[in-house]
């Protein structure tokens, strides 16, 4: 008699023993196929069975078509209830080769989601060693591309409150924003591991425990994750090698090895012969060469004699030196500043920046006098209507938008096998905060009026300021206009390319100057305004530089070209 059989016809007592089913899979797709199946150990655990309809041919009952299938096999939540397998006559099975495949592909696809229990950062647990029942262990997710680590802000539920697909669990605190985690699927919070305030918990880390039975609560009260064990273990190895490297010098310091060496001279009349090392060490602690006897080949002074003599004499000199710098440190004082995630994120990316993208800046000055006057045009309009007012800084993300079109070889980006140019013209705007440094995208600047513009930067520099920027906020920007000059008076600076951008844009403050005329008496004042663009070289040469921001001081000295 098949397995198959023995399953359909010991239904009944299979119903007492869920655990059976619900925890061994293996057993299940053993009594199901007789045939070879190939477990894949990719990212999801798929189960794929192979030749599942020569297999088929050894059951005495499964169903005959998609339909009565998917009555006879409810899977519910990586369980297979036996009590809902209806015995079917072994003649319907025989169908044609078309119904076999169908069969064979939905019993592929009932199977595998057993195994396929990772959805975003939720992981499926069968624990039948610990003797937990099945839980949901929900991971910190990955809310940016730049993301590592993130805080937890606060928990939006309880334990032991019911949560449904799409309610919001808590709010995490990433690398650029607070945003809030929704739940995948339905069920009770059992466990929160990491509670309101836990800071810099690794992305994948276990932070709260669901399950689908309100009875299972209770037993998760003392649950520990098995995941933040391992990670503790990286930790610990860096303390552990530095000894490590005291090993390795002390072979150098060996005569077998130092003879062979240039170090290992013979010593002849006055000279004193010692090893580099030896003499490195005896510098650091002031210790005179003459005054020890070497060790090594023919009398040479190696790493071992240095330290022979430090620690039977020379030892008084360090403590004197340390005591000395006491006081010092004693006398500053400080105060730390905890990093947060956003300052670290900035910290690495513009490291990374400044050390592999080869910078250069180009500087032009701008008069901006036709532009203040326009300005004040449009303010009076906006004024008159009702609308907020149009600054100096709309104008700019407004003209460097038009130049980025009119010159399309800057709205790019560096990869190690080709140069990307975007279609869209999409302009990151900095936005100093107590928080950090954020940089809000206005998408499509180039089609969008001023208003418009003006409208969204103050939008998103009012969420980045209240650090509620969601992804989408900060995601997808082709280049970045840094303005130091009208908030702050900065005359002139060059910024730090935001990567994987190719260029960056530094805004300066306007400045009367005085302009000579024709004559010897003759002058004029103007009102000037000093931009630096600063390049990727491996996409943006000097010429193409040259011309964009040509074509940005065209647009800032005639603005009436930005409105056509």
């Amino acid at each position: 008699m098949s397995y198959a059989a023995h399953i359909f016809r010991h239904s009944k007592k299979l119903k007492s023993a869920p655990g059976l089913l619900r925890h061994d899979h293996a057993l299940l797709v053993r009594w199901l196929s007789s045939d070879a199946i190939s477990f894949a150990n990719g990212r999801d655990d798929i189960v794929k069975l192979r030749r599942i309809g020569n297999a088929s041919q050894e059951m005495d009952g499964v169903c005959s078509n998609y339909t009565s299938t998917t009555n006879c096999l409810n899977y519910n939540h990586s369980s297979i209830n036996p009590s809902m397998v209806t015995s079917v006559g072994s003649k319907q099975i025989k169908s044609t080769t078309s119904n076999m495949k169908l069969q064979s592909l939905l019993v592929g696809s009932v199977l595998s989601r057993g195994f396929s229990s990772s959805l975003g950062q939720y992981r499926r647990t069968f624990s039948t060693g610990s003797g937990l029942p099945p839980h949901q262990e929900i991971g910190m997710p990955s809310l940016s591309p730049t993301m590592t680590e993130g805080n937890i802000a606060r928990w939006l539920k309880k334990e032991g409150d019911q949560v449904s697909t799409g309610e919001v669990l808590c709010e995490v605190e990433t690398d650029k924003a607070t945003v809030e985690m929704e739940c995948m699927e339905e069920g009770y919070l059992a466990k929160i591991v990491h509670g309101d305030g836990a800071k810099e918990i690794k992305v994948g880390e276990i932070i709260a425990i669901t399950v689908e039975d309100e009875g299972d609560i209770a037993k998760f009260k003392d649950y520990k994750p098995s995941m933040s064990e391992p990670e503790a273990s990286p930790k610990e190895t860096p303390v552990s090698t530095p000894p490590k490297e005291d090993v390795v010098e002390k072979p150098t310091s060996s005569p077998e090895q130092k003879s062979s060496k240039p170090s290992a001279e013979k010593q002849t009349g006055s000279r004193i012969f010692a090893s580099p090392l030896a003499k490195k060490l005896a510098e650091e602690n002031n210790v005179s060469l003459s005054s020890i006897k070497g060790t090594g080949p023919d009398g040479n002074i190696v790493k071992a004699d240095i330290e022979d003599y430090l620690a039977s004499r020379g030892k008084e000199a360090s403590p004197k030196a340390s005591k000395s710098e006491k006081p010092a440190v004693s006398s500053t004082d400080y105060t730390d500043i905890p990093l947060s995630q956003i300052r670290k994120v900035t910290a690495s990316r513009l490291l990374l920046s400044k050390q592999t993208i080869p910078h250069y800046y180009l500087t032009v000055d701008t008069c901006v006098d036709k532009l203040m006057d326009l300005r004040a045009k449009l303010n009076a309009l906006q004024e008159a209507s009702g609308g907020k007012r149009i600054s100096v800084n709309d104008l700019v993300i407004k003209a460097a938008a038009l130049a980025l079109r009119k010159v399309p070889q800057c709205n790019s980006s560096w990869t190690n096998e080709y140069i990307r140019q975007y279609h869209n013209v999409n302009i990151n705007v900095a936005v100093q905060t107590d928080n950090g440094l954020f940089v809000p995208v206005i998408r499509d600047a180039d089609k969008k009026g001023l208003s418009k513009i003006g409208d969204e930067v103050k939008h998103l520099a009012q969420k980045a300021k209240e650090n509620n920027l969601k992804p989408e906020d900060y995601e997808g920007g082709t280049f970045t206009v840094s303005n130091l000059g009208g908030p702050f008076g900065v005359k002139q600076f060059c910024a730090i390319i935001n990567p994987p951008q190719a260029g960056i844009l530094a805004v300066g403050s306007a400045e009367k100057r005085v302009i000579p005329g024709a004559g010897t008496d003759q002058y004029a004042f103007a009102s000037f305004m000093a931009v630096t663009l600063s390049c990727d070289h491996r996409v943006i040469d000097g010429a193409i530089g040259a011309e964009w921001l040509k074509a940005f001081k065209g647009y800032i000295e005639n603005p009436e070209t930005m409105l056509l």
